[in-house]
């Protein structure tokens, strides 16, 4: 496995493990298969694992924690922090608004190390009512306390980006990129990454499953499947985002490989600083400049 930087603390694997759906967001998991499916991923040479306090909550956390922790002196844990949390149901009911207070930070982090180590702490979306530099400050802190290694951010916008850069270097900003998600190609996102020399981690990089050509209605999921709230599977989108994945299938197909092949390929082709992660994202490379969207 070829190996990225992330800022200049964190070197990783440039293909990473988003942890969220092994217990997370799909109704229900089979321990075993998640088990070793965390064990594979090792052997194949995967070091960076990616998870978050609010998958469960607490749950994923745990789960990884666990599974790793024999292989823990060769992967990266990257956890994420930034929601308020509710007495609700489970998976997203538990989600109570953003919370960026530098206590919070504190607090999430303390009980985080006791599930697991974290090397790359994400603020996990970016509070309105608290200005970044404050979160980012508190953030740094347990830096130098030694509690964790790095710092990162999710979905926030390059201005965001910048003011808290200026505080303390951050190592990786995550969002959602891949053939048919390009929004951080044009609002300045990935521009200001690598200016600043910071770490791209994009999610769904299959389209939360589209791109793979496995996952094309939510037709036969269980009601908890977060597939179900995604507009980009719902019938009066869905047959025509089958039609360009079906572009990408003959695309592979001509080259011998699969689906999922060609769309990590191009995620990963779109510069060094680009450490694809997680989950799933999509739309095809024919129409670079301007990408149609797919509600979602």
């Amino acid at each position: 496995m070829k190996t990225r930087n992330l800022g200049s603390a964190l070197q990783v694997s440039a293909v990473g493990f988003g942890c969220m759906g092994l217990s997370h967001a799909y109704g229900g998991y089979d321990q075993g298969a998640t088990i070793e499916t965390l064990h594979r991923a090792v052997d194949l040479g995967v070091t960076l694992f990616d998870t978050a306090e609010v998958y469960g909550p607490f749950e994923n956390e745990i789960l990884v924690g666990k599974v790793l922790a024999p292989f823990r002196d060769k992967v990266t844990i990257a956890t994420k922090f930034g929601f308020g949390m509710s007495t609700g149901d489970a998976d997203w009911g538990a989600i109570a608004g953003t919370d960026g207070r530098p206590e919070h930070a504190r607090e999430v982090a303390e009980a985080s190390l006791k599930r697991l180590g974290i090397d790359l702490y994400y603020l996990h979306r970016a509070d309105p009512t608290v200005p970044i530099e404050d979160t980012v400050g508190a953030m740094a802190d347990l830096v130098a306390q030694g509690k964790v290694r790095a710092l990162g951010l999710s979905e926030v916008s390059a201005e965001t980006l910048k003011k808290a850069h200026a505080v303390h270097p951050i190592s990786a900003l995550q969002s959602e990129y891949s053939l048919w998600t390009r929004d951080v190609e044009t609002n300045g996102v990935l521009e200001t990454c690598r200016e600043l020399g910071v770490g791209f981690v994009p999610f769904s990089s299959l389209g939360c499953g589209f791109l793979t050509g496995t996952v094309t209605s939510t037709q036969g999921l269980g009601e908890k499947n977060f597939h179900r709230a995604l507009p980009r599977f719902q019938a009066e989108h869905a047959e025509a985002n089958r039609r360009l994945v079906s572009v990408i299938e003959e695309i592979a197909q001509r080259k011998g490989v699969t689906a999922v092949q060609i769309a990590l390929a191009w995620v990963l082709g779109q510069g060094e600083t680009i450490v694809r992660s997680p989950a799933p994202g999509g739309l095809p490379i024919w129409n670079r400049t301007s990408p149609r969207r797919i509600s979602s």
